[in-house]
């Protein structure tokens, strides 16, 4: 077997090919593993937003909650259902929720706007959610145009600071009084306001766009769905809040793997031929050592090992740098447009361990792909002809 020192030996000597061809090779990791790390964060984002212990109630064929419109006089009939949790004073856990979307200016950049969701609770909504809790300011009162902004749009937005007031219609100002966190979700990305604001401010008296309710335990669903979605006159459909929040999330969860995918399949390619291009440079600049390997008795099969080792320890290296550089977009919140509620949401770079060792092993797949040509050639060279040059 040829020394792996070698193969090391050889990368330190040609020291710019070898650094530029690691460089493309890191950037294609960065590239991979920051989509994947987005593309799971979204995931996880829109999966913190659900539990298994609640249900959302929806009219009938619609997708999402902003398509959903239903009655107000259905909110009792659905909280007097089975299997719907009660709190201590005997009142049942939940309540109809109208949502809403609002256009806000960037705080970044004034001549820009973005979609930002408005949801309209009720005063029991931190029992029904009890994940979500205020981190700054104090609680809106109901009845009130005061309002709760989320952790995430806070300050990215003009007026979704405590103290301030922002348009939610013309003519109608709200003023933010408290931010709420909930658990890394996706309701940090909202602004709550009270029920009735978001109705009358929207012509929506006597509507819900969903009804939220918590549920007695998970193995609870069954029984309360079967008996809301079989009173034919109600005209509802039942989910359970995972299952809701992974169905609007798989749009923009595909959308970026795409995204990452085209962009990394591009990439990938160039640094495949740059790495083989650089590889195929050391072939001819180290026939004469390549011939006295052979003549030392070294196989073709070695000779061709050791060129293909080299290429994927050059690919490794590449590869350990772009996902040590894609780590630190876990420190990046990005905003999107969820393709479900057409509204900004702002999500985090999720890394795991499998993404990052999965996108180092891509990159050690590259270099073996890129240099197996190059190593072919040099399993050819033939020690006579070599030893002449």
């Amino acid at each position: 077997m040829i020394p792996l020192r070698y193969n090391a030996r050889s990368l330190l000597v040609r020291r710019a090919t070898t650094v530029a061809t690691a460089l493309g090779i890191a950037l294609v990791v960065f590239v991979l593993a920051a989509s994947r790390m987005l593309a799971h964060g979204i995931a996880e984002t829109m999966g913190r937003s659900g539990s298994a212990s609640r249900a959302i109630v929806m009219r009938k064929g619609a997708d999402a909650e902003l398509s959903s419109v239903g009655e107000q006089r259905h909110v009792g009939i659905v909280l007097a259902a089975p299997g719907v949790k009660r709190n201590a004073k005997g009142e049942p856990i939940g309540g109809g929720e109208a949502l809403v979307v609002i256009a806000a200016t960037r705080t970044d950049d004034p001549s820009q706007f973005a979609n930002v969701q408005l949801r309209g609770v009720n005063p029991n909504v931190f029992e029904l959610r009890p994940e979500a809790r205020i981190v700054a300011g104090r609680p809106a009162r109901a009845g009130t145009d005061e309002v709760l902004v989320g952790a995430r749009v806070r300050g990215r937005f003009v007026g979704l600071e405590i103290g301030q007031r922002f348009e939610i219609k013309k003519n109608r100002t709200a003023e933010v009084v408290g931010v709420f966190e909930a658990g890394g979700s996706s309701f940090e990305s909202e602004i709550w306001a009270d029920l009735e604001t978001v109705r009358t401010s929207f012509g929506r008296e006597g509507m819900v766009s969903s009804i939220s309710v918590a549920l007695e335990s998970p193995s609870a669903f069954d029984r309360f769905r079967a008996a809301i979605e079989g009173d034919k006159q109600l005209d509802l459909q039942v989910l359970s809040e995972p299952t809701y929040y992974e169905k609007t999330s798989e749009g923009t969860a595909l959308l970026m793997t795409f995204l990452g995918g085209a962009i990394v399949f591009f990439l990938s390619l160039g640094a495949m031929i740059g790495g083989m291009i650089t590889m195929y440079g050391a072939v001819d600049s180290r026939k004469r050592e390549i011939g006295t390997l052979r003549a030392l008795g070294f196989t073709r099969l070695q000779v061709l090992g050791s060129f293909l080792f080299e290429s994927a320890l050059l690919a490794l290296c590449g590869g350990v740098i772009g996902a040590f550089a894609a780590l630190g977009m876990g420190f990046v919140k990005i905003g999107m447009m969820n393709q479900a509620t057409w509204s900004e949401m702002v999500f985090s770079f999720d890394p795991t361990p499998d993404i990052v060792i999965g996108s180092v092993i891509a990159g050690a797949v590259m270099g073996i792909l890129g240099g197996f040509l190059p190593a072919a050639r040099a399993a050819r060279v033939s020690p006579i002809a070599a030893m002449r040059e």
